[in-house]
């Protein structure tokens, strides 16, 4: 079989099962197997396909035909153009995500060093993330899961920037002082309602932690911990920014005003939903 009737023949079946991305879900998982950059498959579609690598092509459709997302699959996933690897105590991190890293940086010069802090950081894509745009920052990443930690960790070094990474175990914010002194407190906490998880897909529902999703009765059991102590732990004039479901942007709003945050924005993504609630604390 050659590399273009393999990718062909997973890309069909993908289409048969109504994947909504039967394409890219082909190339990814094909161009993986083969170990081939993307740009290959077309380039080179009329070799052979290594049989050992045509196995594993197919091993990995079998697992996607079956509700896997391919960055489950594979064990990684892109965000903001560096590649992350995930574990089981990790969300895959998602593009809309990527409207809080805009946030930040738009706030923050690039010659400036600010101290930061990443609540509930899963696989470190955020922590990493600014880590790499602000060479000068300082980042203290907390999870409750050790498992996630270790993978936040991991991707700190493949990134090179474990020496200004600093993974702490701790139920939000409970193992820091109140006078941390952090210019950011940064966040992609669980706002999924209870009631709503059952109805999430099987992609999210069956492979993504529940630890990582459910966000209580109305969905911001964790953002009234988080705001509260981002007053204690933010120097004057410091800044949060959080990632929100979108219809939370009035709830959230309303907290930080509680709180006394000023020059509050709730910002969009790029499929025009409220993402990302910004607020500077007085």
């Amino acid at each position: 079989m050659t590399i273009g009737q393999l990718y062909r023949s997973v890309r069909d079946r993908f289409r048969v099962a109504g994947l909504p991305t039967p394409e890219l879900d082909a190339r990814l998982l094909v161009s993986a197997a083969l170990e081939l950059p993307l740009s290959e498959l077309v380039f080179r579609e009329q070799e052979e396909a290594a049989p050992g690598a045509a196995e594993l092509a197919e091993a990995h459709a079998q697992k996607r035909r079956h509700g896997m997302p391919v960055g489950r699959i594979l064990g990684e996933r892109d965000f903001y153009g560096r590649r992350f690897h995930l574990n089981e105590a990790t969300l895959e991190p998602r593009s809309d995500t990527e409207t809080l890293i805009d946030a930040v940086l738009e706030r923050c010069a690039p010659e400036e060093a600010p101290f930061i802090c990443d609540i509930g950081t899963g696989t470190g894509a955020i922590a990493v993330t600014l880590l790499a745009e602000l060479p000068r920052s300082r980042m203290i990443a907390v999870d409750l899961s050790e498992q996630a930690l270790e993978c936040a960790a991991g991707n700190a070094s493949l990134h090179g920037v474990e020496d200004r990474f600093l993974p702490v175990r701790a139920d939000y914010t409970s193992a820091l002082r109140p006078e941390s002194g952090f210019d950011w407190v940064v966040s992609n906490p669980p706002y999924i309602r209870s009631a709503v998880l059952a109805e999430l897909s099987r992609e999210v529902i069956q492979h993504d932690p529940k630890l990582a999703l459910d966000g209580g009765e109305d969905g911001l059991t964790a953002y009234v911990r988080i705001v509260a102590d981002a007053v204690k732990l933010l120097r004057p004039g410091g800044w949060i920014a959080l990632e929100i479901g979108f219809d939370q942007g009035e709830d959230l709003e309303k907290q930080l005003r509680h709180h006394g945050f000023v020059e509050i924005e709730i910002i969009k993504d790029l499929s025009g939903n409220d993402r990302v609630v910004v607020g500077r604390r007085l």
